[in-house]
């Protein structure tokens, strides 16, 4: 009874909006949403273009490493310490929780001291590429709002590509590419999101800003999503009609902050120098304590 009471009101309140409502219920790409405001008529609605509010979206995704195998500890192996990189009494061990590094840690609370972290096995196989794919799948379409921030253990690497999708993996884009050597790497000169413009804003480009070193303070690779969105809502983010508009009646450009997946292509972890030290190869490996990305 209650039931059937609910979906009369509810068709009532439908064919009543139809007839009151001037505005459809859509605005382009955005929901519409309406408030109360007071004008020299009196209480009257305010109509305006609204989404759901950003959130943490790495508690709804899927993780995959590739090669599969690359998670350290199985079988247990010793790597060097970070702020001594010839201490290597350190221990990875899959079959013990307080010793095992694996890749859901790169998304949990970071709170505590000291912080989890997932790790790859280390770069015993020189010459060979130590390459790692970390692929963050969602099974929807995210409209990226924040920056995406991966913060390090380990030193940044030498040479990482973000890539993304919007096909749910089936094919990729690279987002931005990052070196300690653009033109050696990818032969692509090195540039930061402040060279671009309103008009270069979807110009894919390589970075050298996040790949140096093994310095405490240098841990984290930004993706700036916020410093592109400022080219159209201005330095402080407050004219962000103007971004929506934009997004609204530009495809391109909406693509551009929309993913499904996420590809993280780490190709060359943190050397320091400009020779691999062949005799302490513990040195060399991954390791991300924690990975951001904020959307809708």
């Amino acid at each position: 009874m209650y039931l059937s009471r609910f979906l009369s009101i509810h068709a009532l309140w439908v064919t009543v909006s139809s007839v009151m409502q001037p505005y459809p219920l859509v605005w382009g790409h955005y929901d519409v949403c309406k408030t109360q405001i007071y004008t020299e008529e009196g209480k009257v609605w305010d109509y305006m273009a609204c989404q759901p509010e950003s959130t943490d979206m790495t508690k709804y995704l899927k993780v995959k490493l590739d090669p599969p195998d690359i998670t350290c500890g199985d079988p247990p192996e010793t790597f060097c310490a970070m702020g001594n990189p010839y201490m290597c009494n350190n221990e990875c061990d899959a079959s013990t929780p307080e010793l095992a590094h694996p890749p859901e840690l790169m998304f949990d609370f970071e709170g505590r001291h000291p912080s989890t972290f997932w790790q790859s096995a280390t770069w015993k196989e020189y010459p060979k590429p130590l390459q790692v794919n970390i692929t963050l799948s969602w099974s929807k379409t995210i409209e990226l709002t924040d920056n995406i921030v991966i913060t390090f253990e380990s030193g940044r690497p030498d040479q990482m590509i973000l890539e993304k999708s919007l096909d749910y993996g089936r094919t990729w884009q690279p987002y931005q590419y990052y070196a300690t050597d653009c033109l050696d790497a990818f032969h692509m000169d090195p540039k930061s999101v402040k060279d671009l413009s309103q008009h270069t804003v979807l110009e894919i480009i390589c970075t050298e800003e996040y790949s140096t070193g093994y310095m405490t303070n240098s841990k984290i690779i930004h993706f700036e999503i916020k410093d592109r969105f400022a080219f159209f809502a201005g330095p402080w983010l407050r004219n962000m009609a103007s971004l929506y508009g934009q997004l609204d009646t530009t495809k391109k450009l909406r693509d551009f902050f929309t993913v499904t997946d996420l590809r993280i292509r780490l190709l060359r972890p943190a050397v320091g120098e400009i020779f691999v030290d062949e005799l302490h190869l513990a040195r060399y490996f991954y390791a991300i304590s924690d990975i951001k990305v904020h959307g809708r």
